[in-house]
């Protein structure tokens, strides 16, 4: 659990400066779930320079509370909370000279969204809030107030976890939580967990990742995992801790999520994906008269048009495709024989398999195919739907390779490459992701999807 804090002050001498206005958000990795904001009074002026940058002036704070009629809510909206800040040593500071004039010795662990930016985000050209949520197309409203730069860090610190390939900021969450007997234990998980889809995160009591798993729904997916009797799932039962998640709000997001992050992680009770997802592969050639000729085949390291997780699939979807192109089925290797196929009898075969049908008629045709499910040398963005209403998923493939995916909000125009890749968390380009990829297009037809011309890059 994070509390996500913005503090504006008088200015001052340093260790002498007031609380004049606070904000702090309560955050799960996912949604905020509870939130604290207030102008305080700080028994003290405000610097006039302050004045005309935050707008709040010593008027404004008259009858506002004194820090000690707000420091009890303060302690239980942090309480168990990581504390997250832009810039996290100032705000922790502040705090903790403030409970210090009181007698109270504040502590929390801290995280600084600057430091984790130009760690996970690095070459922006400024990482002050304004500068850098600007360029990552997160809205940013009342700037240099304590609300307005508090949800601004909220959304940025989000993008931050989604981009923590290590999951480091996960795992020390994790360790400060406190722990529950064993009994009880797998019952509170379970009524912490949301029914979305993403991928979830199973910790032993180190907060080490020991499985990792997607789903639609990972409330209910977390509990077939608790309430299955199986040998292994037992001993997973036994030793899970806690779990994590996070949200990637569509299926084709979790699936290329959890596929490289158990490649990553390695986690103990995941199957060591010793071969390709995927069997078998579609391969085009052209014949002795020119016809392109299509022909399933075991997947290997020949470049393919589109792969498939077995012979019997890659089957079915041939079929499907030979109707809808008008295809020939001797010239997609799907019928043997001399003379033509028998879709020509049939007239559903314009007899390219006797020469009847033109090269170029033809081969127009296998092209579209080509084309629609081959992102080879392709430019391309996949829209799709985000974690939340007012929010997108956009998978980026630059010259054929898969680059990642990142979420952008629906008042930010997506037009500019740079801006693009900086949401982008990045993600590995191997074979398993092409054809999660690739499966994933063929089923869901009806995405958006926003061509790139090469000279935007």
């Amino acid at each position: 659990m994070y509390a996500v804090v913005d503090i504006e002050t008088t200015g001052g001498k340093y260790n002498e400066e007031g609380i004049t206005e606070i904000a702090i958000y309560k955050f799960d990795g996912l949604k905020v779930i509870d939130q604290f904001i207030s102008l305080v009074n700080p028994e003290k002026p405000i610097q006039p320079f302050v004045v005309n940058l935050t707008g709040i002036n010593n008027d404004m704070l008259r009858n506002a509370p004194k820090f000690y009629e707000v420091a009890k809510r303060i302690v239980e909206i942090t309480s168990d909370c990581v504390l997250v800040a832009h810039n996290a040593k100032f705000d922790y500071r502040i705090l903790r000279t403030e409970f210090k004039r009181l007698g109270f010795e504040f502590e929390r662990k801290s995280l600084c969204t600057v430091e984790l930016s130009k760690k996970l985000i690095p070459g922006q050209a400024s990482y002050s809030l304004g500068k850098l949520v600007r360029a990552l197309g997160i809205p940013l409203s009342d700037r240099h107030r304590a609300s307005g730069d508090a949800q601004a860090t909220v959304k940025l610190f989000k993008m931050l976890l989604a981009k923590d390939i290590e999951k480091n900021i996960l795992k020390d969450a994790v360790k400060l939580e406190p722990k529950r007997q064993i009994d009880t234990r797998l019952v509170y998980i379970l009524e912490d967990l949301p029914g979305i889809t993403g991928v979830y995160y199973f910790h032993n009591e180190e907060g080490e990742i020991i499985y990792i798993g997607k789903s639609r729904n990972i409330k209910k997916r977390v509990t077939q995992h608790f309430t299955n009797e199986q040998r292994k799932a037992r001993e997973m039962q036994k030793e899970v801790n806690s779990v994590s998640f996070e949200a990637t709000g569509n299926e084709l997001a979790a699936l290329l999520k959890e596929n490289q992050e158990i490649k990553h992680n390695k986690p103990k009770y995941n199957k060591v994906l010793k071969k390709n997802i995927f069997s078998h592969a579609l391969y085009h050639s052209v014949d002795e008269n020119g016809y392109i000729n299509l022909k399933i085949g075991r997947a290997g390291k020949k470049h393919s048009i589109t792969t498939f997780s077995s012979l019997k699939r890659a089957r079915n979807v041939m079929e499907m495709w030979i109707e809808k192109y008008e295809l020939c089925h001797k010239l997609c290797n799907l019928e043997k024989g001399n003379g033509n196929c028998f879709n020509y009898t049939l007239k559903k075969c314009h007899g390219a398999c006797i020469n009847e049908e033109s090269v170029e008629s033809y081969n127009e045709r296998v092209r579209e195919l080509i084309d629609k499910h081959s992102y080879k040398n392709q430019h391309m963005l996949v829209i799709d739907r985000g974690r939340e209403i007012d929010e997108k998923s956009a998978l980026l493939v630059e010259d054929g390779q898969f680059k990642g995916i990142g979420y952008f909000n629906l008042n930010h125009q997506i037009s500019n490459i740079d801006i693009i890749r900086s949401i982008i968390t990045p993600m590995k380009n191997d074979r398993d992701a092409q054809h999660i990829i690739q499966s994933y297009l063929r089923r869901n037809s009806r995405l958006k999807i926003v061509p790139l011309t090469p000279q935007t890059k």
